[in-house]
């Protein structure tokens, strides 16, 4: 795609952005886990609702020790294999960031098909996971779906806008040509 195509591109985003109604943002980005979304209750089969109660994890010593060892081992320790093995013994996976995590350690250990099966079971526990379409961003360029990417990058936008963290990496990377280095 060539510069002009992603700039006009980027600008339609933006503008499309702009239209779309305000959300709360639930950014990943520390070793400290988001909140869950807003809509944290789901249906019984009686048709009571019931509550999913995700933000007592964010008091749970056990689960933020476990989060943030899981976190270093990642980060500070590429060892990808031993953070999945961490983070699924927390026993919350379907959290946004414990998923994402999860498919960003498979990603870096080259197992593209389960990436994608955890990036996009993050977005099912959290459509608004900045973290998450960044990720699956990238994973989407390392796939040579650079049309793909983009799309990640417009719900970037219309999620936290162009001057988040996120935004700014998705968008070097695209800027860069196919088949070199990436900032994650």
């Amino acid at each position: 795609m060539s510069k002009l195509a992603i700039r006009l591109t980027m600008v339609t985003a933006v503008s499309l952005a702009l239209a779309v109604p305000s959300f709360p943002v639930f950014a990943a980005g520390s070793d400290e886990p988001s909140p869950p979304p807003a809509s944290s209750t789901k249906s019984s089969p009686k048709g009571k609702k019931k509550k999913h109660n995700n933000q007592s994890q964010l008091d749970d010593p056990a689960f933020l020790n476990g989060y943030r060892a899981a976190y270093a081992t990642i980060y500070n320790r590429h060892d990808y294999a031993g953070a999945i093995k961490q983070l699924e013994a927390l026993g919350h996976d379907d959290r946004a960031d414990v998923a994402n995590l999860i498919g960003y350690s498979y990603r870096k250990l080259g197992n593209y098909k389960v990436s994608q099966i955890w990036y996009e079971r993050a977005l099912k526990a959290d459509p608004n996971h900045v973290r998450t379409w960044q990720y699956y961003g990238l994973w989407q360029i390392e796939q040579g779906n650079r049309d793909q990417a983009q799309y990640h990058l417009s719900r970037i936008a219309a999620i936290c806008g162009t001057g988040c963290a996120e935004y700014k990496s998705l968008a070097a990377a695209l800027e860069k040509p196919p088949g070199t280095g990436l900032v994650y």
